[in-house]
């Protein structure tokens, strides 16, 4: 194994930290409201825009924590870690602001847009089989030669912290929050999420949300036992990984629950927002709203805050 994660959960504290840390290096997202999705609805819904954040998505929030965490001699031989897209942007930027490598090991399945983005911000890429396993050893191979420092792309408290900070931002804004959602794939925005809500606002509802077909953060929060990723096929390709150790855990602590919506009703989330909102986001970000299509009678008449987390779509393959 790559990571053995640190059984500390991380606390109120170390994300309010992690905001002061990441603060002047991120954007702070807007928040956005939609009157006609709210009459669709039936519910007054907020939508945190990290597709505005730097490299399109949440994830270089935790990049940034989990960079700037570290000092001069631990990254003195630079970072590495895997990822199909969305972190391996994140850390390639955030390596970047400490001048140090940035090494990623990428399937060789990944889009091209996204292999060209971590390229763009100084990334150097190895690929590898579209398999944990290869994406696992070849980062190992990485660091015995190289002695960069593995990040893990959500199961360390660094980025888990990092990726809170959101939600602080989102209650502050918004303090009369009744229900929070967010995306859940490994875990990190979720779990970061799920403890910032729950410390800054006791009694507002923590719900996660994923595909159906790829499902298995609620089969294991419904049978309290882990049920890793199974052969998981969905548009919503940045929910295709197991829950991490760490964010199972939070999960089981902290969360009130999961729901799950189909790929027809992911594609019409995206379609409302597109049509409604004029904003872009990517299918993964889509799936908050369309858990909420698809459970309307759940959040009649309730503020619900949904944190769309990126933006990062390949329009290849919708214009050619």
């Amino acid at each position: 194994m790559l990571f053995i994660p640190n059984c500390r959960m991380i606390k109120l504290s170390d994300i309010q930290a992690a905001t002061n840390r990441i603060s002047e290096h991120i954007h702070k997202t807007p928040v956005l409201t939609s009157k006609l999705i709210n009459k669709y609805i039936g519910a007054e819904l907020f939508f945190k825009c990290e597709n505005f954040q730097k490299t399109g998505s949440f994830k270089i929030r935790g990049a940034a924590n989990a960079v700037f965490s570290l000092n001069d001699e631990e990254l003195k031989a630079g970072v590495v870690t895997h990822s199909s897209g969305n972190f391996a942007q994140a850390l390639a930027l955030a390596a970047s602001w400490r001048n140090i490598p940035a090494y990623i090991v990428m399937p060789e399945t990944a889009t091209k847009v996204k292999v060209q983005a971590v390229q763009d911000y100084g990334g150097i890429i190895q690929f590898c089989k579209p398999t944990q396993a290869a994406r696992e050893s070849s980062a190992a191979k990485i660091m015995k030669e190289t002695g960069a420092k593995f990040i893990h792309p959500y199961d360390n408290n660094n980025i888990i912290a990092g990726q809170g900070t959101a939600a602080i931002e989102f209650i502050n804004e918004i303090p009369n929050l009744e229900v929070i959602m967010a995306p859940i794939g490994g875990g990190g925005l979720m779990g970061g999420t799920a403890i910032a809500a729950r410390e800054l606002k006791t009694d507002i509802k923590i719900i996660a949300t994923e595909p159906e077909n790829a499902n298995d953060a609620y089969k294991s929060f419904k049978h309290k036992k882990r049920f890793p990723a199974n052969k998981p096929h969905t548009i919503a390709d940045g929910l295709l990984t197991s829950v991490g150790d760490l964010n199972y855990k939070i999960m089981m602590n902290y969360f009130d629950d999961i729901l799950c919506c189909s790929e027809e009703n992911i594609k019409l989330a995206m379609k409302i927002i597109y049509e409604r909102m004029k904003i872009v986001i990517e299918p993964s970000s889509a799936v908050p709203l369309a858990c909420i299509i698809q459970n309307k009678e759940h959040f009649r008449n309730k503020k619900t805050g949904i944190i769309l987390s990126g933006g990062n779509i390949d329009l290849s393959n919708i214009i050619n």
